[in-house]
């Protein structure tokens, strides 16, 4: 499980595309969760993403970690359980994006500049969080694989890197 799923080969691609399960925080134990999170962040950072989704290690739970710079730059880091939109903005933003999963591609979506984000943290407490820019950008990128859907779907159009580096 420290592998990052990618669509280069097709049953990972189709494992990817498939919606996950609510994480059940009653099958896990405290340490568990813990340690999957740690993991997943471990992973997010050895690829130099800025988010992963727990589908994105093989595993089928609505779970995902991001970790992003807040408005002094310092990273500040996330991990979300059974995350939902809740409320979204009218306004629109058209950015570049990359994904993990899709190698040394990118292109330009377009996603809602503003959102409030409902979920659970690493203990099952309800959880909100108001993210807007970047943040809200990755939110809505990972919680598209959390229901099978890549990034690659809503680009409006997709180029392969130049060089080396990935990003999410």
């Amino acid at each position: 499980m420290n592998e990052v799923l990618t669509i280069d080969n097709k049953k990972s691609e189709k494992f990817l595309r498939q919606k996950t399960v609510r994480f059940d925080f009653g099958k896990y134990s405290r340490k568990d969760i813990q340690a999957l999170v740690k993991s997943m962040r471990e992973i997010m950072k050895k690829a130099n993403g800025v988010g992963l989704s727990a589908n994105q290690i093989g595993m089928s739970l609505r779970l995902f970690v991001a970790q992003v710079p807040d408005a002094n730059g310092k990273p500040k880091f996330y991990a979300v359980f059974n995350p939902e939109i809740a409320k979204i903005s009218k306004e629109i933003e058209i950015l570049e994006e990359g994904c993990l999963s899709v190698p040394e591609t990118y292109g330009p979506v377009e996603r809602h500049y503003r959102l409030t984000l409902a979920g659970q943290d690493a203990s099952g407490k309800k959880i909100k969080i108001k993210a807007w820019n970047l943040l809200a950008r990755v939110f809505q990128h990972e919680i598209d694989h959390l229901n099978g859907a890549l990034f690659v779907d809503k680009a409006s159009e997709l180029r392969k890197a130049e060089g080396k580096g990935k990003r999410k």
